[in-house]
């Protein structure tokens, strides 16, 4: 092994530390011929170990993306997941296949779809589960017939239904169900959405693309999910948002806690609608009515189309699906987040991607948003457990939180305040769309009045390397404005986390976004899931979520520390402070 470069010794000194440690508890179509086969031997993968997580569902190695209708049936929850079993980049992707009892613990079957037929010979791409009168399950996927990247949509059924983990699945030969017409993009259709049933006896599903730059989301019917017919117009579009890929849309209870069926309408039901768009690499949502009649749905009238819209999550988030939970009556979330490192640097480590901790999802009572939330199974890997109260916090201070185990750790804490006289005025030059370019000039160290306060994650002692998750609030001339931030520019000491021969770095992001809650109670909330390489936060008990990526190399395992701190000159009260060591799960087998 040959290092290139100081940084390239640190990291593999580190790494061998690690090792012996006990206390160590990219666009998804981007295209790399030459490295999508490309395996590395396990010595060189170990250097790139400490970045792995623990507790999230995560391959041995090789790439993963998008989760492929996730389902629930008879008892056990099904996630299948684009996967390249040859490599750490896109490419050779097959459907893969794990099940659980739990969300928590899980096992890796055999893979459920690969290209083996004229109708998805050159790929099997993503796609949901429906499950048919009678219990019988069904998936429909995008298949790629030839080199022009030309998209069918498939179908596909388990080999037994008496098999509890369902391990086999054949491809009928009567495939593609689906084919685009004159009037699509064969080249941008893809990613068919759960189906729901109508009133009218047909089943229905909406398929993702773009006519020129308008963003689409074809509709088909069926009556018997074999034969379908394109409606005359779409389920919804929107001009200037470019390609929609992954759709999705679901109801959801107006005032209730509960999950809803896709097929479920009535009057105390609203309708969600998200696209992942092609052009940004992020998802956006809107909420709204769906007129059954005339199969269109309509965002409500304050809901922003595409790039200014709402986001499930501000940062690292992407090509995420939602399911049904009957046996809990609960909408499912899961989310996949790519490397933030370079291509380089994924390939050196064997491994890429990881699917997010799975959320609920349920409308805020407000109407104006969902709340997502990490379902409670999680709870089960808690381990130590920390408590703080009644800790206030003046302008700079910080408060370490000793006792667990800061790089693999779950922390929930209420911070409340006195009042809201010392917010900083909101420059009316800002864009309050651009919540991540003033996060960039806001930072944590950045002195406000109130705010910035939160945490610092992934901090190495002395402060070199730290991924801050904190809040500033502004006075607008209405109402008072929360920005929330997972700031990653100072995550790591080393650029790129690897050689600076080729001057790549790492994106290392100042994600962002607005809150919107009500402070009249002057306290704000935020849990984040730390897991060595990944940060997700939910802020007011989320409404605002944002994932971020990063790589210390001095902040890793038992050298990482988490605080609590204020630089604002309102004093800050910690109300409550919870922290847990996470354990493994006892089967994580992938």
């Amino acid at each position: 092994m040959e290092f290139r470069a100081k940084s390239d010794f640190l990291v593999f000194l580190l790494c061998c530390l690690a090792l012996f440690n006990i206390n160590c508890v990219e666009a998804s179509h981007e295209v790399f011929l030459n490295l999508q086969s490309l395996s590395l031997p396990a010595p060189l993968n170990h250097v790139y170990h400490l970045h792995r997580t623990r507790y999230h569902f995560q391959p041995r190695k090789n790439w993963i993306n998008d989760p492929n209708g996730p389902m629930y049936y008879n008892g056990i929850y099904h996630l299948f997941y684009q996967y390249n079993p040859k490599g750490a980049v896109w490419g050779n992707i097959v459907w893969a296949h794990s099940v659980s009892k739990d969300l928590v613990n899980w096992k890796k079957l055999e893979h459920a779809i690969y290209p083996s037929k004229p109708f998805d010979q050159y790929g099997c791409w993503s796609g949901s589960a429906t499950v048919l009168p009678g219990n019988k399950p069904v998936i429909l996927y995008t298949g790629i017939v030839d080199d022009k990247q030309t998209q069918v949509q498939n179908y596909a059924v388990p080999a037994n239904l008496s098999d509890p983990y369902l391990r086999l699945w054949i491809k009928p030969d009567n495939n593609p169900l689906i084919v685009a017409d004159n009037w699509v993009n064969k080249t941008a259709f893809r990613d068919p959405t759960t189906a729901w049933f109508g009133k009218d006896g047909k089943w229905r599903v909406t398929i993702g693309g773009r006519r020129k730059h308008r963003g689409m989301a074809f509709l088909y019917r069926s009556k018997d999910f074999m034969r379908w017919t394109k409606a005359k117009h779409p389920l919804h579009s929107a001009a200037g948002t470019g390609n929609w890929e992954c759709p999705d849309f679901f109801p959801v209870q107006v005032n209730g806690k509960n999950g809803l069926d896709t097929s479920v309408t009535g009057r105390n039901v609203k309708y969600v609608f998200k696209v992942s768009l092609d052009v940004t690499r992020y998802e956006y949502y809107t909420i709204g009515t769906y007129d059954i009649k005339k199969d269109k749905y309509i965002p409500e009238k304050d809901m922003i189309d595409g790039w200014n819209g709402l986001r499930y999550d501000y940062g690292n988030f992407y090509a995420s699906k939602s399911f049904f939970d009957p046996g809990k009556n609960r909408r499912i979330l899961w989310g996949w987040a790519n490397e933030s490192d370079t291509t380089d640097n994924d390939v050196k480590k064997g491994w890429a991607g990881i699917q997010l901790i799975p959320r609920t999802v349920v409308l805020d009572p407000s109407g104006k948003q969902l709340l997502q939330w990490p379902v409670e199974e999680l709870e089960t890997l808690r381990g130590k457990k920390v408590e703080l109260s009644n800790q206030n916090l003046n302008k700079g201070e910080k408060i370490e939180i000793k006792g667990i185990t800061a790089a693999q750790s779950d922390v929930d804490v209420t911070f409340s305040f006195n009042s809201l006289d010392k917010a900083e005025t909101f420059d009316p030059s800002w864009d309050r769309y651009d919540a991540q370019k003033l996060c960039s000039q806001k930072g944590s160290t950045v002195e406000g009045g109130l705010g910035p306060f939160g945490l610092l994650t992934l901090a190495s002692e002395n402060l070199e390397e730290y991924t801050p998750v904190f809040f500033r609030v502004f006075k607008a001339q209405d109402k008072h404005l929360v920005l929330m931030c997972s700031d990653a520019s100072r995550s790591t000491l080393m650029n790129g986390n690897s050689s600076m021969k080729d001057g790549k770095d790492a994106y290392r992001p100042s994600f962002a976004g607005f809150v919107n809650v009500d402070l009249n109670d002057k306290k704000l909330s935020l849990r984040s899931l730390i897991d060595h390489s990944v940060v997700e936060s939910f802020g007011a008990g989320g409404r605002t979520c944002i994932t971020s990526r990063v790589y210390p190399i001095l902040a890793v395992c038992d050298k990482a520390h988490l605080y609590a701190f204020n630089n604002g000159t309102e004093t800050v009260k910690i109300d409550t402070l919870k922290a847990w060591s996470m354990n493994r799960p006892k089967e994580m087998n992938h």
